[in-house]
């Protein structure tokens, strides 16, 4: 891999700032809000910000850039495949979840749904990434789907993945928003108490946590290699090998190279 130390500063920051993250949302609803419960009350919508973060905004992000992890380019593509997946219908199972909570919260109190411009894109959402997830299982986890179909649609399964991710990103900081000026009432929101300064911050490690992801995912260096070169990097400790996978071509060190020139020069002296 290229710039190898480069990859796992970005990777563990981003595996740092997914945790705060996840401890920032925990806080605030533990601490700042009711609480978690399931009764139809502001503990059981506490879960749709939670749960969000958990699953739509960090297991996501982690799905999208698993394939990168060097240390798993020994292990079988197929199995990367259903790692990948699994990672993914675990978020969509997370986000379905946090739906139903924030559903029954607004029916419980006789509040509107689907009113506002952060409802309709966190549902649209939602919809494209249960699509996401059948059009992947259906063309890359069934072995009887042929392989220029695979071809022909893995730059729209790496577009629509990457603008629902984007998209979720922005949906949650709408999100943040919106709980924000409703449930500040004395002080409120404008006059910056602890509660709304938490939740600003929340917002900035989501979208810090975002911009690392896309990063990370969208480096061409950063790919995982084809199949056969993969199992290479796990059966050999001595040779150092650089994969360009954007034009499928094997470019081979310079100490290699220089190898070969030194073997080519060998032979023909003999």
């Amino acid at each position: 891999m290229d710039n190898y130390k480069q990859f796992l500063i970005f990777f563990f920051l981003a595996l740092a700032v997914g945790f705060g993250s996840i401890a920032f949302v925990l806080i605030w609803v533990l601490y700042n809000r009711e609480g978690l419960g399931w009764d139809g009350g502001a503990a059981e919508f506490n879960w749709h910000p939670l749960l969000m973060v958990i699953g739509f905004i960090f297991l996501q992000g982690i799905a999208i850039v698993v394939y990168r992890l060097p240390w798993t380019w020994s292990c079988s593509k197929k199995m990367m495949k259903f790692i990948h997946a699994g990672l993914h219908v675990l978020t969509f199972i997370l986000a379905v979840i946090s739906v139903v909570a924030v559903f029954d919260f607004h029916n419980a109190k006789n509040i509107p749904n689907m009113y506002s411009l952060h409802s309709w894109v966190g549902l649209a959402a939602v919809i494209l990434y249960s699509a996401q997830i059948v059009m992947g299982i259906a063309v890359y986890l069934i072995p009887e789907t042929p392989v220029y179909v695979r071809a022909a649609l893995m730059p729209v399964h790496i577009y629509s993945g990457l603008f629902i991710f984007t998209s979720v990103i922005a949906t949650a900081l709408m999100g943040f928003t919106e709980k924000l000026i409703f449930g500040l009432k004395s002080p409120a929101y404008k006059d910056s108490p602890p509660e709304a300064i938490l939740v600003n911050f929340l917002g900035l490690l989501v979208t810090a946590f975002g911009g690392l992801v896309l990063w990370i995912a969208t480096r061409p260096s950063w790919k995982r290699p084809t199949e056969e070169i993969a199992r290479s990097v796990g059966s050999s400790s001595t040779s150092q090998e650089v994969f360009n996978t954007d034009t499928a071509v094997t470019r081979i060190t310079h100490l290699d190279l220089e190898t070969r020139r030194r073997n080519g020069k060998a032979e023909e002296s003999g």
